[in-house]
């Protein structure tokens, strides 16, 4: 099979893609957020499903694409704001709902979701799955680290010190000793180690900024910082950062994901770009995305190395392929989705739209 470059596939696309729509009904009316209230709106918990309308198209030409993707659309409760996902252990998945203080649980399978409350004040932003399988979650209204029990729902609270107070969290990664690494975009890095509860916070270079994190397949950790425009590597013993320039000045490094040869993958919102950094050879890449005015949100590579990011500027999903560095885009119709951080598992990338209260997932 052959790539296609990105014009073409965008030509394309239309008539590869079959996509379904998956509406999530809640038990109750969620309740609105009213102008000039103070705090997040609340919805109820929900365990519904709907029925799934599809919409067929030609059969795609497997000379056309590399692989033959399928867009399914998930609806969640309204005001939940989708913020960021993580592929649960039972098939299902987490997403931060930002707007309500919640954190999702979708069922792919029925489109029934269910919501746990985080706490007065809460509103998560990243999630990740752990080593415990539960989802752990950087709370910035908690100014906290969060984790849900996946069987019995319980919440506990893991609290930043007190001399630390509105660090801006923003997304998490463990490393190969499982300990959980976090952001502040307020200018923080810091660690928590779940059999300890023992928390340590330190100053980030240049101050603020920290935002993506991500682990290495030996369990190294990264982190990029969109205000300082830079990669750091944290080394593990002295929970130093050492800052790494990309080429690009002011390029607005914003998330940030390992390939399995431990190649780390920026996006960078400022550049429209997306970089990559090589430790064994500390040479780095950009590549622009296609589009007249792209801005690359978030990253996130498969498990065949492809790399996946959202463009905000184009309103789309674009597929970069590293051997022949070409890209593949998916532009979604529609008022802008504003897809957050993408995560996925085997033959699938999950996205949310914060914009729209649904979630995407493109199967391969």
């Amino acid at each position: 099979m052959v790539a296609v470059p990105a014009r073409r596939a965008r030509d394309v696309i239309a008539a590869v893609l079959a996509v379904s729509v998956v509406g999530a009904c809640s038990g109750g009316e969620p309740v609105a957020d009213p102008a000039g209230a103070s705090g997040p709106a609340r919805s109820p918990t929900s365990s519904a499903t709907s029925a799934v309308g599809s919409t067929a198209t030609e059969e795609p030409s497997p000379t056309l694409l590399p692989f033959e993707p399928e867009m399914q659309i998930y609806d969640v409760p309204a005001g939940s704001g989708p913020h960021d996902v993580a592929p649960a252990t039972d098939g299902g998945v987490w997403y931060t709902a930002q707007r309500s203080g919640e954190l999702g649980y979708l069922d792919p399978a029925t489109g029934g979701t269910r919501h746990v409350d985080l706490g007065q004040g809460s509103a998560p932003h990243g999630v990740v799955v752990g080593p415990d399988g539960a989802p752990w979650i950087t709370d910035g209204g908690l100014n906290a680290i969060v984790r849900v029990d996946p069987t019995t729902d319980a919440v506990e609270v893991f609290p930043l010190p007190g001399d630390r107070p509105g660090a801006n969290l923003n997304t998490a990664a463990f490393d190969r000793r499982g300990r959980i690494w976090f952001t502040g975009q307020n200018g923080v890095y810091g660690r928590l180690d779940p059999a300890t509860g023992r928390m340590a916070v330190f100053d980030a270079p240049r101050g603020r900024g920290p935002y993506g994190i991500d682990a290495t397949p030996d369990g190294e950790i990264y982190f990029v910082s969109l205000a300082g425009s830079y990669l750091a590597h944290v080394d593990l013993d002295t929970d130093m950062a050492t800052v790494l320039e990309p080429p690009t000045p002011g390029q607005g490094a914003r998330r940030v994901w390992s390939d399995s040869s431990g190649r780390l993958w920026i996006s960078e919102w400022n550049a429209g770009q997306v970089g990559r950094y090589d430790p064994a050879t500390s040479e780095w890449r950009e590549w622009p995305l296609p589009g007249d005015d792209p801005q690359a949100y978030s990253v996130y590579v498969d498990e065949r190395d492809a790399v996946w990011l959202t463009d905000f500027g184009g309103n789309q999903i674009v597929r970069f392929d590293p051997e022949t560095e070409e890209f593949i885009e998916f532009p979604k119709p529609g008022q802008p989705g504003e897809v957050r951080q993408m995560l996925g598992r085997d033959g699938e990338v999950w996205a949310p739209e914060s914009a729209t209260d649904r979630l995407v997932v493109i199967r391969y």
